[in-house]
Formats: C-alpha cells, structure tokens, sequence
C-alpha cells in the first residue's frame, strides 16, 4: 500500500518502520531453458502481474528488484511457479492506481506497458495507498500515546460526523474501474483478477496495544471495517469491470498483526519475521497464493 512504504525506494521498509513506529526466482531451474521447444514455450501461460507492496512483498527474502522492493516468494512468483507461467512481474512498493498508466515519481515505468495483446493472466492488488492507508496509520499511532484505552483515531478520521476513510474508499473505486479498463484495451484476451488485502487486523476487534503495535484499543476494529470496505469496494468494481475477485481476507483470519510469531502472517509495526511492517511475511503471501489459486481453479471463494 502507498505510503506504507515511502516513495523513496533504497531502504524503503526500513524507513516505513521508522516512521510508523516514531509517530521471481526463474521458473524453470537453472539449464532448462534451452530443452523447451518452441511449441511448448507458446503453450504456456503469460502471467503479468500488477500492483502493490502486498504483491510485491517487500523485505521477504529473496528480493529480486530492489527498486521495487519485490520478492521472489511474492503471491504472483508462487502462482507463476505453480501454474508454470511465463512471470512478467511489475507490481511495485508504492503503487497506487496512476502508477499503472505512467511511471512511478522516481523513474520505475509504467506497469501497463508489460500488457500486450498475448498476455492471458493478469493479477492486481492496488487500491491501499490511493486511500493514503499509511498516513492513516501513522496518524492512528501517533494518537494512541494521548488516549490508548480510547478510539482516538476513529474520532480523527470519522467523529465529525462524515469518515474520511469512507469517502477515500469511494473516490478510489473509479480510479479501480479506470485501471480494469486500461487492462482490458491492452490485454484484450486476458483473464484478469483482482486480489483484495488479507486480514491485518483482528476479526473479533480485540486489539493488542503495545509498542509493537501502537494502536489505541478501540480502534483496532475501526481499522478493520475501513480494510473491509476496501476489499468491498475492489470486489465490487471487479464485478463491474470484467474481472474476478480474490477475496484473501477470509483465509487469513486468525493470522493477524496481533497474533504471536509462527500464527501471524501479518507483521507488526516492528516486524520480527522479514517483511515490511504491517505487511505479509512469507506466509501471509503463500496463503494469498492459495486464494488466487483457488479462483483459478473455480474453486476459490471470491466475494
């Protein structure tokens, strides 16, 4: 998600720690390349895959682009594997939905331009830093240390009586919709998926107050609707945009920020497993690997 990470790329998790806290492999082993004929590189599947830091996983290792801070066991490196596709992978730390028609601010291109008229699968996850998620975040630990018994930052974001994030979630279905089209004019045969955000906060509200994770306790379950409309609204202008939706929340939850090491798959803001705070650590991005598999599949639950 933008902005969970900053803009700058060199060190951008580390930053992103900072700040929260203060305020593909090749898919075919190495030597094989040259058995595959030329018909059976034909048959096989085009992947492109677009998006986020959720996709890209940053600091899970092994990194393969530090530009974009993505990962060889990101979801669209294990689905490529799994499917054994032909992986052109852009998602990027930092997109938000401009970014797929025109470079990122520091030069990464646009992620549009891995579309051709061959692609047949492409997967995105974007739709987090357009709602400035990051800064609502920062925003949420900074208020915690004056109320952490409270709500403080449900009373920012939404106590006058109109929810700022609410409104967000909203102004970013269009840019959703606009990104579903791009894709259609410039992969006119693909299949298109669109992959919502697993569940980074608990599903019950019980939250976990602690410099780890310093978010007041009755916002925890604020923070968990404004994800649930998220994943609603990305669901919804898949539906609408000739694409299908993954829905990874459901299988993750229980694997929250909150839960001990091993059971979470979400990392705090000081994360102890490799991953970007408050983002997937290995685990959390082979599960959102299964749940787009099983849409693959026609199996999977999408809604």
């Amino acid at each position: 998600m933008r902005r969970l990470l900053p803009t700058s790329r060199a060190g951008r998790a580390l930053t992103a720690s900072a700040t929260l806290l203060a305020a593909a492999a090749a898919l075919a082993p190495a030597g094989t390349a040259a058995a595959t004929t030329g018909s059976e590189s034909r048959h096989r599947v085009d992947y492109v895959a677009l998006g986020d830091s959720y996709a890209s996983a940053p600091l899970v290792p092994t990194q393969v682009d530090a530009a974009c801070q993505r990962s060889d066991q990101n979801y669209p490196s294990l689905v490529s594997r799994s499917r054994a596709a032909r992986l052109t992978d852009v998602s990027c730390a930092g997109a938000t939905t401009e970014d797929m028609a025109a470079p990122q601010s520091d030069g990464v291109p646009a992620q549009f331009d891995a579309l051709d008229r061959g692609t047949d699968l492409v997967t995105v996850t974007i739709g987090g830093n357009d709602i400035g998620f990051s800064t609502v975040l920062g925003t949420c630990a900074h208020l915690t240390a004056g109320n952490p018994a409270g709500a403080p930052c449900a009373a920012y974001f939404a106590g006058s009586g109109a929810d700022r994030i609410t409104d967000a979630i909203a102004a970013t279905g269009p840019k959703v919709a606009q990104v579903l089209r791009g894709i259609h004019r410039r992969a006119p045969h693909a299949r298109v998926v669109v992959v919502g955000y697993p569940d980074l906060f608990p599903e019950d509200g019980v939250g976990c107050t602690s410099s780890k994770v310093p978010l007041a306790a009755g916002d925890f379950a604020w923070l968990r609707d404004k994800e649930k409309e998220l994943n609603s609204m990305l669901a919804r202008q898949a539906r609408r945009g000739g694409a299908e939706y993954v829905n990874t929340y459901t299988p993750t939850v229980g694997h929250d920020l909150c839960k001990p090491t091993g059971e979470r798959w979400i990392e705090t803001f000081a994360p102890e497993t490799p991953a970007a705070p408050v983002h997937p650590n290995a685990t959390g991005e082979a599960a959102m690997a299964t749940a787009v598999e099983g849409v693959l599949a026609g199996h999977g639950r999408r809604h």
